[in-house]
């Protein structure tokens, strides 16, 4: 690896407050950014109909048990190195300082553009739903300027402040999606009882092909785990990290896998295996537009099987677990900007926290540039779900898991050079599966970004015709890898600035 100029010795100026976290709290912040609910509300109606029907719930599975392989490897790493930079340090470990400033670069668009999508539909929802319940017809960029002003507020004063607000909004969130489901499972009114092989079959699951229904429903869960990977940012702030962080990393997938696996098995079951596709192009149906209000499907779940009190409930909750998904990936960006200050690579500002330890002028700065395109697209008169939410989600989802595959290669990069510091499973066998799974999803993203992002090439039917994008839509596609490119080129010529904090273990 490239030698790197001696690390500046840190200052209560520059350091971040060390042992505030656990492993719940790191927990809360991940399964915040995955924010179930919202995956069973607008993602999972859409595998079902679009998808392999009811099979979506084993697509959640399958996908989950590729991110617990890649998991593998990841927290290996985390017992090797506990860097703020996660990817950043973890890429520039394994396969050198160059392509880990590229990695840094696509994984701080990524973190920046999953909370734009996050602040359009949260926007989007706050306007419906204060409209429904209180006849208060406000535009969605007020709710979103609001949101975006406590959650800059919040995330300035302490990690372990915003990991408490998590997680009471997690607690109560994912206690409503338990509730509902088990109350589907045990009711003696389900149309057609519990068939696991219809939702977790092999040849139901993968029913049509990579290349059509299964694709798309795999393509959907992919996006729906986006921010379970940001345990490594946290360990910093965490207790023991190098135990901390991998014990919270496979606690994170696998409660992410079984809520949206457990959840989306109890809709089918509560609507019938057999019918469940026409039964959610019903309930989603709006105006004649098949999901239109995706919604809907859980929230009638909800209805029927527990009462109107808990589908009034999620619609609230809806908004909570949009809010705690901002407040992560805020916290998220914000260290990546401190990671790339600290290391030199953008402005050495970057790297200053408040009396608080939180990273303050990163925090400041992810907020300035989230105000501007926020401001931009109410200007301009863009739709926050169709634009704002569709563009920046399938560009942020895309970016992560091309990091994700850079982080397991440099993972067997780096145990080849640490031969018996983890075991062959852990530095070779998993990271090399979880590249090949990867490698599949990163590839049924591209090809169906028209359908995940809504921009389709006029004529194209982007159900059946894969990589029919418009230009937006390519734009959105490439931003990823020219971004590495970028980054790279950035990286060489910041060499001699560059400090060992961009890739060090700070925390033995």
């Amino acid at each position: 690896m490239t030698e790197l100029q001696p690390a500046p010795q840190e200052t209560p100026e520059t350091a971040l407050h060390r042992g505030r976290l656990g492993i719940l709290g790191i927990v809360f912040f991940v399964v915040a950014a995955a924010a179930p609910l919202v995956g069973m509300t607008g993602a999972v109606p859409v595998a079902i109909v679009l998808g392999n029907g009811a099979a979506a719930p084993g697509a959640y599975v399958v996908v989950g048990i590729v991110l617990l392989l890649f998991s593998v490897g990841y927290a290996a790493m985390a017992t090797k190195v506990t860097n703020v930079g996660a990817f950043f340090a973890f890429v520039g470990r394994g396969l050198g300082i160059i392509p880990g400033v590229g990695s840094a670069f696509v994984s701080l668009v990524a973190y920046l553009a999953v909370q734009l999508a996050v602040f359009g539909f949260f926007g989007g929802v706050v306007t419906a739903q204060m409209a429904d319940s209180f006849d208060i017809h406000w535009s969605w960029w007020v709710w979103t300027l609001i949101a975006w002003a406590v959650v800059t507020g919040l995330s300035a004063l302490s990690v372990d402040i915003g990991a408490k607000v998590l997680g009471v909004l997690m607690g109560i969130e994912l206690l409503s999606l338990i509730i509902t489901a088990f109350a589907v499972l045990i009711s003696s009114d389900k149309p057609e009882g519990i068939d696991l092989g219809a939702s977790f079959a092999f040849s139901n699951i993968f029913v049509g092909g990579l290349g059509s229904t299964a694709g798309i429903a795999l393509a959907f869960a992919f996006a729906s785990y986006i921010g379970f990977e940001a345990t490594a940012i946290y360990g910093e702030e965490s207790k023991e990290p190098h135990k901390t962080v991998p014990r919270a990393t496979y606690l994170a997938v696998i409660t992410i896998t079984v809520i949206f696996g457990f959840t989306a098995f109890a809709i089918v079951t509560g609507l019938g295996s057999s019918a469940v596709v026409d039964k959610t192009v019903e309930l989603s149906t709006v105006d004649k537009v098949p999901l239109a209000n995706p919604a809907n499907v859980l929230f009638s779940v909800a209805d029927t099987y527990v009462g109107g009190w808990m589908k009034e409930l999620m619609s609230w909750l809806v908004i909570s677990s949009l809010f705690a998904g901002l407040l992560a990936f805020q916290n998220s960006a914000a260290r990546y900007f401190y990671a790339m200050g600290r290391a030199g690579v953008l402005p050495s500002s970057l790297d200053r926290v408040n009396g608080r330890g939180a990273p303050w002028t990163s925090t400041v700065v992810t907020s300035v540039i989230s105000l501007a395109v926020i401001l931009t697209f109410a200007i301009t008169g863009r739709d926050p779900v169709l634009n704002l939410f569709y563009w920046f989600s399938g560009l942020a989802v895309i970016a992560i898991v091309f990091v994700e595959i850079l982080v397991s290669v440099a993972v067997v990069a780096f145990f080849s050079r640490h031969r018996g510091e983890a075991s062959v499973w852990a530095s070779v066998f998993a990271p090399l599966l979880s590249i090949g799974g990867l490698l599949v999803g990163l590839w049924l993203l591209m090809s169906r970004f028209a359908l995940l992002a809504g921009t389709v090439k006029d004529g194209v039917d982007p159900t059946t015709q894969p990589w029919g994008l418009n230009a937006t839509g390519w734009t959105l596609v490439l931003a990823p890898f020219v971004l590495f490119v970028v980054g790279t080129i950035v990286g060489k010529l910041r060499l001699s600035s560059e400090n060992e904090d961009a890739v060090a273990d700070l925390v033995s």
